[in-house]
């Protein structure tokens, strides 16, 4: 090699035009079928679709994906009723293909689209319950140790006079 071959090489690097960086998934666009939005028209929460996986946003970042979007679309009926009950309005709406694939999947266990999505949305109320009783079950235990501190007697060594 000659002693210009690196630096033949260094200029011919920079004469070459800079090469974009491929970010993944870009190409693909990501289309919204399910919407979430408070009172003011802000959206909550949504759920999209980016080529074959779909995508669940929460706040503007994306949350998780799933290759099924309907319990993704029962935690958003979910998070609703609670909004609701606590005095908030929103509302959420869904694409034509979102509601046929749910009622797909309800004729498939024989009940109606609306009863398929009920059921989903109480199993996310009765994991609400759990976590709920659960605590309340670890707030008992710590008052019943902390009341077992309470009536402990004293150490043995408490008594002695100290030097």
């Amino acid at each position: 090699m000659s002693k210009n071959s690196k630096a033949k090489r260094d200029q011919r690097k920079k004469q070459q035009p800079k090469r974009p960086i491929m970010r993944l998934n870009s190409q693909q666009p990501v289309q919204n079928h399910a919407v979430l939005q408070n009172e003011e028209g802000q959206v909550v929460a949504a759920i999209g679709l980016q080529g074959s996986e779909w995508l669940l946003s929460i706040g503007g970042q994306t949350m998780g994906n799933a290759d099924n979007p309907v319990p993704m679309l029962a935690m958003l009926k979910h998070l609703s009723n609670v909004q609701e009950k606590e005095g908030r309005t929103v509302t959420l709406e869904y694409s034509s293909q979102l509601q046929q694939l749910i009622d797909d999947l309800a004729a498939d266990d024989g009940k109606s689209a609306d009863e398929y999505l009920a059921n989903l949305v109480a199993e996310f109320e009765g994991a609400d319950d759990a976590a709920d009783e659960q605590a309340d079950d670890n707030a008992d235990a710590a008052a019943a140790q902390d009341q077992a501190t309470a009536d402990a007697p004293a150490d043995a060594d408490a008594d002695k006079p100290q030097a």
